[in-house]
């Protein structure tokens, strides 16, 4: 009996809905990655790129838990001396709850050239409304 191994081209991708109002931004998190990894389906392939499209909705409605929304930080550096810029989350969360959703689902996801391709089929919306209509997403 041999092992089963995925193609990448004759995987057929499908598109999810997940609804980030109320729950826990890594909780949402979690379920995006798996689901852009392919994590879900029986023919998964570590090495093969096998996930599927998700849409995340009302990402401004998700929530931190604890004290993370007063002491948690992203920090990201320009490169020059001195360039090291910090930003509270509570501030991250106001401005732009898209940026911060993907950072939660960018570092679940491998730090290789999968990972990379498979944030491409990642779509943050702060709202409930998308423009993905047409794909026919299964809401989760």
């Amino acid at each position: 009996m041999s092992t089963f191994m995925a193609k990448a081209e004759t995987i057929e991708r499908k598109w999810y809905v997940i609804d980030a109002a109320g729950q826990p931004l890594g909780k949402t998190a979690v379920k995006a990655a798996d689901i852009l990894r392919g994590k879900h389906r029986p023919e998964f392939t570590p090495h093969v790129d096998c996930g599927e499209f998700v849409i995340i909705i009302n990402a401004a409605k998700a929530t931190l838990t604890g004290k993370k929304l007063e002491q948690k930080k992203y920090q990201h550096h320009s490169g020059y001396i001195g360039g090291l810029k910090t930003v509270d989350y509570k501030t991250l969360m106001a401005e732009k709850p898209e940026f911060a959703m993907e950072l939660a689902v960018k570092g679940m996801l491998p730090h290789n050239s999968i990972g990379a391709k498979s944030l491409t089929r990642l779509h943050v919306y702060a709202g409930a409304e998308h423009e993905h209509e047409a794909q026919k997403p299964v809401v989760l």
